[in-house]
């Protein structure tokens, strides 16, 4: 099957982000799973940022059966257009067959690769191509990891210009969930929700400067430490681009929120510790867009 294009015309898709932000700014797009964008853009899977952890947990024998069923979901769903769809049937029998009949794919099977069989025809929706656009033409993208008692999700903030910014959740069971965000305010908002959901960033507190040596040997107060150990969410803020940026980690307890924040990576200086509030926070968030 080869792959779909996902390449639009500029023009068009400078409309479609018009239209998308003239009828009320940030918005929801849509939901994709892993296996639906493995499908529909399986080079993304090694060439995104984006993790993919239902994929991970897939061998190859289950691959070809799971990802014609993510085939069959999305043509429901209007998501793409089979030009050939009398192929369609054809693919997801071959696929049901070999099920049933106990084969595996070959050795070797790209985590990527669509059900074998007849070739397909796929027309990808305008609003599934602006998403796979963005998310693989932005040049620089915030990677927030949130850590929690039951497990671990991902935000992925897609920067393109000040006013444009594909946002991605990630969750835990391989579930994507999109959002065009119309200003760099509206990504750092959800992205503070993200590393502080109870809202318990309250307020400001003295700054406290460590060197590495004192994080790598837990040497960090009793106030940090304390945070450290009861902490209910850690969040590790980071961004993606051709200079290393900052890092932002966060620890939030069921009474307040610190942040160490480390200007730049493997620096001997530049690491800074403390509680902080809400406005605070949204500012070392909204900072790690435009480095200096």
């Amino acid at each position: 099957m080869p792959n779909p294009e996902i390449d639009i015309d500029l023009d068009e898709f400078r409309g479609i982000l018009a239209e998308a932000l003239a009828e009320g700014g940030t918005q929801p797009l849509l939901r994709l799973t892993d296996e639906e964008i493995a499908v529909l853009d399986p080079e993304s899977l090694t060439e995104c940022v984006a993790p993919t952890p239902r994929i991970a947990e897939l061998s190859g024998q289950e691959r070809e059966w799971v990802y014609a069923t993510a085939l069959r979901s999305l043509v429901s769903r209007e998501a793409v257009e089979v030009a050939n769809i009398e192929e369609l049937d054809a693919v997801l029998r071959a696929a049901e067959a070999r099920r049933e009949a106990g084969e595996t794919p070959a050795e070797g099977t790209d985590p990527g690769s669509r059900p074998s069989g007849v070739d397909l025809d796929l027309r990808i929706t305008p609003e599934v191509s602006l998403v796979l656009t963005l998310r693989r033409t932005a040049a620089r993208a915030l990677a927030v990891e949130q850590h929690t008692s039951s497990g671990r999700t991902h935000l992925l903030v897609y920067v393109h210009a000040d006013d444009l910014h594909l946002v991605e959740r990630v969750t835990s069971g391989g579930l994507h969930m999109f959002t065009l965000a119309a200003s760099a305010q509206d990504a750092a908002d959800m992205a503070l929700l993200f590393v502080d959901p109870f809202e318990v960033a309250a307020k400001d507190g003295p700054v406290q400067h460590l060197t590495p040596e004192q994080i790598s040997q837990q040497n960090v107060g009793r106030a940090l430490g304390e945070a450290i150990d009861n902490a209910l969410v850690v969040g590790q803020t980071v961004l993606l681009a051709d200079t290393p940026g900052p890092l932002l980690t966060t620890y939030a307890t069921d009474q307040a929120l610190w942040t160490v924040y480390v200007e730049k990576p493997h620096a001997l200086t530049g690491i800074e510790a403390r509680p902080v509030g809400k406005n605070t926070l949204r500012a070392l968030i909204t900072k790690l867009f435009s480095p200096s």
